[in-house]
Order: structure tokens, then sequence, then C-alpha cells
């Protein structure tokens, strides 16, 4: 074993899997900025994808996951030289962790203007009860 790999041993670690048993890429992505709320009917996320369109986007919500990735449309002109960038043009991808309170059936998401909304409403047993007292 190298010294390299004693002192920082995720080195020789395989990358992890996929949610959906894919092998990742290799590809250094970017962490969209985002916002949760919530409510008592439903969770609110609302995810900023600037230069994404509807073609470029993906949403997968499976059990305790849900995983957004968004690319880029837009390619650099011939000959054109960047003198300043404020943002890297890696594709971006943001995974969340949930604890299978959502009703995925039910999920509503809506793309406009690079601001992904997306509307996670609460299973049943999830959602707070007034219960009367006899």
């Amino acid at each position: 074993m190298s010294l390299i790999q004693n002192l920082v041993p995720s080195f020789t670690r395989s990358p992890a899997r996929r949610p959906d048993g894919s092998a990742p890429s290799h590809e250094p992505t970017s962490k969209p900025h985002h916002e949760v709320r919530e409510t008592d009917e439903a969770w609110g996320l609302q995810v900023y994808l600037p230069g994404v369109a509807k073609e470029g986007l993906e949403f997968t919500a499976e059990e305790g996951l849900i995983t957004i990735r968004g690319r880029r449309g837009w390619k650099t002109p011939a000959g054109w030289t960047a003198l300043y960038r404020e943002s890297a043009d890696a594709p971006y991808e943001l995974v969340l962790q949930h604890d299978n309170t959502i009703d995925v059936e039910k999920i509503h998401a809506e793309l406009k203007d690079g601001v992904l909304r997306v509307s996670l409403p609460k299973a049943e047993t999830a959602k707070p009860r007034k219960i009367t007292v006899n």
C-alpha cells in the first residue's frame, strides 16, 4: 500500500453505485441551490437550475431518495473566449433522502425559467390528525 493510500484511504475505494443500480459517472457535477419548506399537507422543494430546459432534466423519486439531474443546453459558440464565468459548465445533481412519508404517486413538478418547483405531498400516515376524545 502506498503512502497516499495510507493517508487518504478513500482513494482505494470504488465509487458508490447510484440508487438505480447504475455506476456513477466520473464527470464532475455541481449541487444546485435549493430550498425546502413544509406545510401540514406537503413539502415544497424549489431548485434553481439556470440554463436547464425540460429536455435536459431528469427527476426520479424512489424509495427513500429524490434525485434531480440537470444538463444545460447552451453550448459555447465557435471562436468565443470567456473572460469571466460565475459558474462551472458542469451538470447539476441533487440527491435528497427522505423517510418514505412522501406520496410518490402524487408528486407534481414544474420547470419555468430555470426554477424547478416540486410539490411532495405527505402520505396519509404522516399527516397530523385531530382526534376526538369521548
